[in-house]
């Protein structure tokens, strides 16, 4: 019987002498379909000013929405697919989905088959769709660092076997994400891996040693590239005149649509920021949008829905390793984390809390990769929960 049969058979079934119990988690449908529709709703409203650009004049004013909408239905069947495997097939292909990744990150560097875009080289094509390694890596770093945990419980607190491979095969990571270069998806894919095994109980102290490591790193890395410093110094100061039509240009805009917005917003539809002053205003400064048309109060639902989500996450891999399924506990939490970390950076982005980095918000922004993979997670999510909710019932999954 297959996961979609068993959700619509036994949500009013209820045993003799047992409460009612659905075999799926209501509340993190709920709110993951309301962020979905409420993220289709504001690409809608965010780029269907582009086509009166020179840049978009050839796209139509439904171009991304309907390209938005299509990745939606990509990434819904993805969920159908995910849904029906059992987590114990997930294990077994944590390793050879991570080393897909590494490939993936290797072929979107070489010229010809990696697409490079303002600088960047983070896509490869394929026809009409466009592939992001890096978001893939996401699920594959998840899954490897759950797994990795698992096989190696009994060196958790060794440096050699348990805090060396993985710290190599994380360097190996970042090494490639870089050079793209990709330092956001490099920072959330690294917190997923740490946070993963710090969960599973590796050393504190050699998680704090690699954490040190890697915040030198940074360092050195903002110090050498001149790019990047300067991105630094205009965050730092974003209404200073050189800064406010360079480097600062997105912040200083997405401040003033913000400030536009004040508690109510202006009403749906009618921001003005996003009439080509605000760059990127579907993808990843869509929350300054929101602000502007919806107000403080608008991103203040908009987070709060993503606790929710964030909640369930932390909650339903609780449940997991409390049943001995440390594997599907430890992915549970590791997208919670994943959830947690990319909003706060994207949302500390708009606001001028963190330096400028391209990052989309995760369900909400104009993506393809990266709104297929959130879905394919959130389906990981469900699918733990799902055998969760079986085992109390005394089934297998």
């Amino acid at each position: 019987m297959s996961l979609f049969t068993e959700l619509t058979s036994s949500v009013n079934a209820v045993r003799p002498g047992r409460s009612a119990m659905p075999s799926f988690d209501i509340l993190l449908i709920a709110f993951t379909a309301a962020l979905v529709l409420f993220g289709l709703l504001m690409v809608y409203s965010a780029s269907i000013a582009l086509a009166d650009g020179p840049r978009y004049e050839h796209y139509g004013r439904y171009y991304f929405v309907i390209r938005h909408s299509l990745f939606l239905l990509v990434g819904l069947l993805a969920m159908g697919f995910v849904l029906n495997i059992p987590m114990a097939i997930w294990q077994k292909l944590a390793i050879p989905l991570f080393v897909l990744g590494l490939i993936l990150l290797l072929l979107v560097l070489i010229p010809g088959i990696g697409r490079e875009v303002n600088g960047a080289r983070r896509w490869i094509t394929f026809g009409p769709l466009n592939l992001q390694p890096s978001e893939m890596m996401k699920i594959a770093v998840l899954l490897y660092a759950a797994d990795y945990v698992v096989r190696k419980q009994d060196y958790m607190q060794t440096f050699v076997r348990g805090f060396l491979p993985m710290a190599v095969a994380l360097m190996l990571v970042g090494g490639l994400v870089l050079v793209e270069p990709d330092l956001g998806a490099f920072i959330v894919i690294v917190a997923i891996a740490l946070g993963v095994v710090f969960i599973g109980g590796i050393n504190a102290r050699l998680v704090g040693s690699l954490m040190s490591f890697l915040l030198v790193s940074f360092a050195l890395l903002i110090w050498f590239s001149p790019w990047r410093r300067g991105r630094i110094f205009a965050y730092l100061d974003p209404w200073n005149p050189e800064h406010m039509y360079g480097s600062a240009y997105q912040l200083s805009h997405s401040l003033i649509a913000l400030g536009r917005g004040e508690w109510f917003g202006v009403g749906l539809g009618a921001s003005i920021e996003k009439l080509h002053y605000l760059p990127e205003a579907h993808t990843d400064f869509i929350v300054a949008v929101i602000g502007e048309e919806l107000g403080v109060v608008g991103i203040v639902c908009l987070l709060l829905a993503f606790l929710v989500l964030i909640w369930r996450g932390f909650d339903i891999g609780r449940q997991a390793i409390a049943m001995d399924r440390v594997f599907s506990g430890l992915v549970a939490q590791g997208i919670a984390l994943w959830l947690g970390v990319q909003v706060f950076i994207n949302v500390g982005v708009v606001v001028g809390l963190l330096p400028t980095k391209g990052l989309t918000l995760p369900l909400i922004s104009y993506g393809g990769s990266g709104v297929v993979m959130n879905l394919v997670a959130m389906a990981l999510l469900l699918r733990v929960d799902f055998e969760n909710r079986n085992l109390m019932r005394g089934k297998r999954t």
